[in-house]
């Protein structure tokens, strides 16, 4: 049996290590990783690995010859920094792997997105995928990856089919950002719930994420219903700040008791940012932002009814469960 040559860009990423994982799993692939360093934890998926920089027209289309499909994780996240560089890595990088894909001849490309794209600064409850791209942006990260989105779904023809997959809030075992940053914060007293505490969001077990990822790559055609598309993954709605709460009790933390109003928070992270872009301190982690507090403070949470029905989704762990296995790979 022939195997289908993949690549995957940010393979040695959280979500991207799984995806790995996965199409090792599967038995049907052979698996390459496109990113600026080796990974060790690739080994076991017998990944060949490939060195370079997607920002690097050339490199990223050495890497792709001879590829069947990709599947492009790799992206600057991030609530603060220089809109240049969120640019270079999110939009130029993407673009290159799509004129990559286009010059090799290579059939389909699986999108990793994000509902940051459709968030402006209005709350999101139960919306789907026909919600439209907000006129204005409070993130240079999901502006960027707006761009990037839509250039991905206009590059959809019969020769070349992508779609886009939006996760919101993955969480599991090797996290290195969502449930880290939430302990870091609480240990150092900066946590305080923003509003009354009552806002719904979305949340994403890491494996039910690669799983999708996975069920698209196999799906995608010039004729599949998901070919030009973008879709909301999650498994919520949930109440945000008892999530949060849940995490820190397993952390053997206390919970967040103390309220800041949604204004006063949007405020003080409109000033920070002002303060740090007066001065150019791009590198510096803010305490807040006008998006953190907004992502904090307001509900984003989405309808699931066309990935159901498109892609059969149905999570395949539940939110507890993920949270016990991300808490027993922490002992």
């Amino acid at each position: 049996m022939k195997l289908t040559k993949v690549l995957i860009t940010g393979a040695g990423g959280f979500l991207g290590s799984y995806i790995a994982r996965d199409l090792f799993l599967d038995g049907g692939f052979e698996i390459y990783s496109f990113s600026r360093s080796h990974h060790d934890i690739l080994e076991q998926y017998n990944v060949k690995q490939i060195l370079g920089n997607l920002t690097n027209k050339q490199d990223v289309l050495n890497a792709l010859s001879g590829m069947d499909a990709v599947i492009h994780t790799a992206s600057l996240v991030g609530m603060w920094g220089r809109y240049e560089d969120f640019f270079e890595t999110n939009v130029t990088g993407t673009n290159n792997v799509i004129e990559a894909c286009l010059f090799h001849k290579i059939k389909k490309c699986v999108y990793t997105s994000t509902p940051s794209v459709a968030f402006g600064s209005d709350d999101l409850m139960g919306v789907d995928e026909s919600t439209p791209y907000p006129k204005k942006y409070y993130s240079s990260y999901a502006e960027t990856k707006a761009i990037a989105e839509k250039n991905i779904l206009n590059a959809n023809s019969p020769e070349f089919s992508t779609v886009a997959l939006r996760p919101h809030l993955i969480f599991g075992p090797g996290d290195q950002n969502l449930v880290p940053r939430v302990i870091k914060a609480a240990r150092k007293k900066r946590l305080k719930i923003i509003g009354d505490g009552s806002n719904l969001v979305d949340v994403t077990y890491v494996e039910n994420a690669s799983y999708i990822h996975l069920k698209a790559l196999k799906e995608l055609s010039p004729t599949s219903k998901i070919a030009g598309r973008a879709y909301f993954i999650g498994q919520g709605p949930i109440k945000l700040w008892e999530f949060t709460n849940e995490i820190l009790r397993r952390s053997g933390l206390g919970p967040i008791t103390k309220h800041i109003s949604f204004k006063k928070a949007y405020v003080i992270g409109y000033i920070i940012e002002n303060v740090l872009g007066l001065f150019k301190l791009y590198r510096v982690d803010p305490p807040i932002t006008r998006f953190v507090a907004m992502q904090l403070g307001l509900n984003h949470y989405y309808n699931h009814h066309n990935l159901e029905i498109d892609l059969g989704y149905k999570p395949q762990f539940s939110i507890e469960e993920g949270l016990d296995r991300l808490f027993t790979s922490m002992k």
